[in-house]
């Protein structure tokens, strides 16, 4: 980013409070960062398509015009996730606004499918121009230990879940010989082959954990402290698993029955997700103050 200084102020416009008042906070920052790249992170409550939200309401107009006046830039991307959403509805209401000397730092800018535990989905993006050695910078992967009788184990739990699978499909008439062609049926009918995928995917991990031993590769320029005390592998997996149920409830859609059942089933998850955080941080605070 060379010698350029950049301010991001993260806004909460409250939707009980006139939107101008918080309009005067934005021009408030723009006055003391003159001459440096701004971004601002709003939760706005404010709806507009030029943000790409289905509408456009008062509050949204109101904010339109303030960015065109003070030459603004959105960052926003269309995205087939919406910024805000909950049991009842979904919007996108969260903006990422720029001036112009931050505008062509900004970049890849998305909405995540990743849990938040909140109604409002993760935006990600990268500030500077070596977004590329940044985002090597942050790389983080996880390896496996494979040994000769690991893997023996390995397929042994990747044979026992497809059979699991098989039962549930009222195929529990096969012998294992036939498990191949079951699976292959399967896969063949399924109307929806991103939801198979993400089944195959979570079979494998299942396996890959329960029979190898973990390493994690990690760059030498990655601080080795984790960023945040309190975080374990157990609130890892519990992510993993609550983002392929997100993910298996907002593909289906033709089907309402299974769409309410997975529905359920990801608010279930999310919720023992978000006690198992809470628990983790309370356990942190006691063993601190001991």
């Amino acid at each position: 980013m060379g010698s350029d200084t950049f301010v991001v102020a993260s806004m909460y416009f409250d939707i009980k409070r006139p939107i101008d008042y918080d309009l005067q906070k934005m021009q408030a920052v723009m006055t003391h960062a003159k001459g440096m790249g701004i971004v601002f992170a709003i939760d706005s409550n404010a709806r507009s398509t030029s943000w790409h939200d289905v509408l456009t309401n008062k509050r949204g107009r109101a904010l339109e015009e303030f960015i065109i006046s003070k030459r603004l830039h959105i960052a926003n991307e269309e995205s087939c996730y919406t910024t805000f959403q909950t049991c009842r509805k979904a919007s996108n209401i969260d903006l990422t606004v720029t001036n112009n000397t931050a505008i062509n730092y900004l970049q890849e800018w998305v909405v995540c499918d990743e849990e938040s535990c909140s109604d409002h989905n993760i935006i990600k993006y990268t500030l500077g121009i070596d977004a590329a050695e940044a985002a090597e910078k942050n790389n983080t992967d996880t390896r496996y230990i494979v040994t000769q009788e690991s893997m023996a184990t390995f397929q042994e739990a990747v044979i026992q879940r497809m059979r699991q699978i098989a039962l549930e499909k009222g195929m529990e008439g096969k012998g294992e010989d036939e498990l191949d062609g079951i699976l292959c049926q399967k896969a063949t009918a399924t109307p929806n082959i991103e939801a198979a995928l993400d089944e195959l995917q979570t079979i494998l991990d299942y396996a890959c954990r329960s029979s190898f031993r973990q390493t994690r590769l990690t760059s030498r320029k990655e601080p080795r402290h984790k960023s945040v005390p309190w975080w374990n592998a157990c609130l890892t997996l519990q992510r993993k698993e609550v983002n392929a149920k997100r993910r298996r409830y907002q593909r289906t859609k033709d089907n309402p029955e299974q769409r309410e059942r997975r529905k359920v089933q990801y608010l279930a998850s999310k919720a023992e997700y978000a006690a198992a955080i809470r628990r983790e941080k309370a356990n942190l605070g006691k063993s601190s103050a001991i």
